[in-house]
């Protein structure tokens, strides 16, 4: 039997400051009701001032690592997914990995936006199965909060911030007679379309951070038709289907895009997880925190089929199906 990327163990981590629609509606013209209708969110998380992505990936990774029951220095392996590093320069992975006490193996970060969980945790499978290393912890991280302009109100209103991790392990178990582990991953990027959702800084180009801006109209009509490709092309690869799956866990970017793609897909609503409306968009914590979510709380069990689905900025895609 082959081996595949088990999941051993899922942690997150919110911020506890609380940011709601009715407290946005004070500092830009919105209100509740818009903010709802549009796209789902009620509140969302904030760092504190001083409270650094690797913070809130530490705390992740701790829980995760908790869940797993496994001792942090036998993870030779760390990818974090974020685009809020601490600094341009080491990996924030590694502030993560020293404060474990980990050692040995390697520890980097990963770039692809709202995709970055997606990518991080086909890039780990990979190297799981190739031999590279024995046991991977795999991060979503981000304070998406520091790159936002507080006076547009199309953009301020989206975002939050947060963290999610799992441990992965290559092995052969099954469960209820079904291979366990990560059957397929499908990664694209499209870099035509980089300037519909960009960052208008960066150490090359401005020597500032910069800020979020984004053509929400073209972001909108561009992903539910790359989710739903690369979903199917998931589907091809495994020979599952739709109506195969036990949980869809998709990017929390928005409810209705959410709701196209599963209909488009037809995914029945009762299978798919939604956390968009407490967390807002945590770009690559999102679906790991939404993973978490569901199986703290019972969802998800051992031998249920997952669909993980993002899609980002650049334009990136990616989508996973796993056996829980």
């Amino acid at each position: 039997m082959m081996a595949r990327s088990i999941v051993l163990g899922t942690g997150s981590y919110l911020p506890q400051r609380m940011l709601t629609n009715a407290e946005l509606s004070n500092m830009v013209d919105t209100s509740d009701e818009w903010i709802v209708q549009r796209t789902g969110i009620r509140e969302r998380h904030l760092a504190e001032p001083g409270e650094l992505t690797s913070d809130l990936g530490l705390q992740a990774a701790r829980a995760a690592i908790i869940s797993a029951n496994v001792d942090p220095k036998s993870i030779d392996l760390i990818v974090l997914a974020t685009s809020t590093p601490d600094q341009t320069f080491p990996a924030t992975a590694v502030s993560i990995q020293a404060a474990l006490g980990i050692t040995e193996g390697a520890a980097f970060d990963l770039q692809a936006v709202c995709s970055g969980f997606v990518f991080g945790l086909a890039t780990a499978d990979s190297l799981l199965k190739a031999g590279a290393f024995k046991r991977a912890l795999v991060i979503g991280a981000e304070t998406f909060s520091r790159l936002l302009d507080w006076n547009d109100r199309s953009t301020c209103v989206l975002f939050g911030d947060g963290a999610g991790a799992i441990v992965l392990e290559a092995g052969d178990k099954t469960v209820n007679g079904e291979v366990r582990g990560l059957l397929a991953a499908k990664l694209r990027s499209d870099g035509r379309h980089k300037t519909k959702l960009f960052v208008d800084g960066g150490p090359s180009s401005t020597q500032t951070v910069g800020h979020l801006r984004m053509d929400g109209r073209a972001v909108f009509k561009s992903a539910v038709s790359m989710l739903t490709d690369v979903i199917e092309d998931v589907f091809e690869a495994t020979g599952y289907n739709a109506s195969d799956i036990d949980w869809f866990v998709p990017h929390q970017a928005n409810k209705r895009i959410i709701d196209e793609t599963a209909s488009r897909l037809s995914i029945d609503s009762d299978k798919v997880i939604i956390t968009i409306d407490r967390h807002g968009n945590t770009s690559a914590a999102s679906i790991p925190l939404a993973l978490d979510a569901a199986e703290k709380d019972g969802r998800i069990q051992p031998g249920d089929l997952i669909l993980l689905a993002a899609m980002g900025s650049g334009f990136t895609c990616g989508s996973v199906l796993l056996r829980w």
